[in-house]
């Protein structure tokens, strides 16, 4: 009887391995345990299918079973008067390959509301599924001209997608695009006025939507329950407190927290009553990046041009001292991109095209190389390689380890500002145009 469970139980655990839940994957780490993964690929070369969402957005995609699922906006978003920075400093960002989402400011008037588009594509070739349609309402964000509104990745948990918006509307549909619940929070409990527009993804837990939304005017975190998106909990926070991050689930031994990058400090809450257990307090301008977590320790890095990075542990109750942390680097960080941690080893590709290795258990540096692009996505790691996705639409793929080692540089010749996604030995790309499935030459 054990022997079939156990057999029950495997075809189960096989397919989770294969799903890309969400932004950075099933633990959100940015980590595949899958083998034989691509290395080479161009614009012809191995590349499955490539298909092309309405609208535009720079949400990642996520991959449940045979489906591949993304988040697009149809219509121009307002953007926020005056300069808009660029990553790439000291040059001409342009010239560089640094542009607006599509390639060009939106016009500045347009008739009607956008439109909020969640999509599902067959993962074998590409098709349509289905498309599901909500209107934006409401006084809407202006935003970065590298954005609009439909920046935050999508969540799944196989039975529902929610996709979450600019603006604050959160969408659950089932895995057929039909309709099941809406919540705008933005009218509900006060403005998304984040400076250049809000950018965080939703993260599931058991029964419930885990949402930061830490705004100018208003910040709290917020649980909502998966099923109906009626309100769990809502834990406030001091006015003016931002993040443009993810929140990351993870377990420990005193119990599950939720971790969150703020722009005054790390933070963690119980996800059951959204209590916060333990903080480390260290101000930054702009916190971006997800943290990761592997053992124990929440590595991250707090954002901003050159930030610091650290480690930390888990589990912790109260105020943090610098002291306890496990290791802790005053500059060096990207601004944008998260970290990932693979066999050990930490790895970051920052704005000015740095790739860094260092050691997780010291935060002692490997190798540092200029190793040229620049980086919105996230790096994701898998089969021995780490994955770093440039804004040109240039992939570098490195060998994983204590040496830099390029296996491959692939174009794609379209501007790319989501992370990648691992599913089933293929990678998923989403360019400012299309999302384009990569497969490995033998497959």
């Amino acid at each position: 009887m054990r022997i079939l469970r156990i057999l029950v139980v495997l075809p189960a655990l096989i397919l989770q391995a294969e799903n890309w839940p969400q932004w950075r994957g099933p633990a959100g780490t940015g980590v595949s345990p899958e083998k034989g993964l691509p290395i080479k690929w161009s614009r012809d070369e191995n590349i499955a299918w490539k298909a092309s969402p309405r609208g535009l957005g720079v949400s990642s995609p996520i991959v449940w079973g045979d489906r591949v699922l993304v988040t697009s906006q149809v219509g121009a978003s307002a953007l926020r008067p005056g300069n808009h920075p660029t990553l790439v400093t000291g040059a001409d960002a342009a010239a560089a390959g640094e542009r607006p989402l599509g390639g060009k400011r939106p016009e500045a008037t347009q008739e009607g509301k956008p439109r909020f588009l969640v999509a599902a594509y067959h993962r074998n070739d590409g098709r349509l599924l289905w498309e599901y349609a909500s209107e934006a309402d409401g006084q809407l964000p202006p935003v970065h001209e590298k954005r609009n509104l439909a920046t935050p990745s999508p969540v799944t948990d196989g039975e529902r997608v929610y996709a979450w918006f600019s603006d604050g509307q959160i969408i659950a549909v089932d895995m057929h695009g039909k309709h099941v619940w809406t919540r705008r929070l933005g009218r509900e409990y006060g403005a998304f006025d984040i400076s250049w527009g809000h950018a965080s993804s939703p993260a599931l837990h058991q029964d419930r939507l885990i949402l930061i939304c830490f705004q100018e005017a208003s910040s709290y975190l917020l649980a909502l329950d998966k099923r109906s998106g009626k309100e769990l909990w809502r834990t406030e926070r001091e006015k003016g407190l931002k993040s443009y991050s993810t929140p990351l689930v993870v377990e420990t031994p005193k119990g599950t927290e939720v971790i969150v990058n703020s722009s005054e400090r790390v933070e963690a809450y119980d996800p059951a009553t959204g209590k916060l257990l333990w903080q480390f307090t260290e101000p930054t301008r702009f916190a971006v990046p997800m943290p990761v977590h592997s053992d124990g320790v929440v590595y991250l890095s707090r954002g901003y041009r050159s930030g610091p990075y650290m480690a930390l542990r888990s589990g912790e109750r109260g105020e943090v001292a610098k002291a306890q942390l496990v290791w802790h680097v005053p500059t060096g960080a990207p601004y944008v991109s998260s970290l990932v941690h693979y066999d050990g080893l930490l790895y970051m590709a920052s704005e000015l095209g740095i790739v860094t290795c260092i050691d997780a258990k010291t935060g002692e540096m490997v190798w540092r190389e200029r190793l040229g692009g620049f980086y919105s996505a996230s790096p994701a790691a898998g089969d021995g390689k780490i994955y770093l996705v440039g804004e040109t639409g240039d992939t570098l793929v490195l060998r994983a380890g204590r040496k830099p080692e390029v296996l491959a540089k692939n174009s794609l010749g379209e501007q790319c500002l989501a992370s990648p996604a691992i599913s089933n030995g293929q990678l998923f790309i989403r360019t400012d145009r299309s999302l384009i499935c990569i497969r490995a030459a033998s497959r």
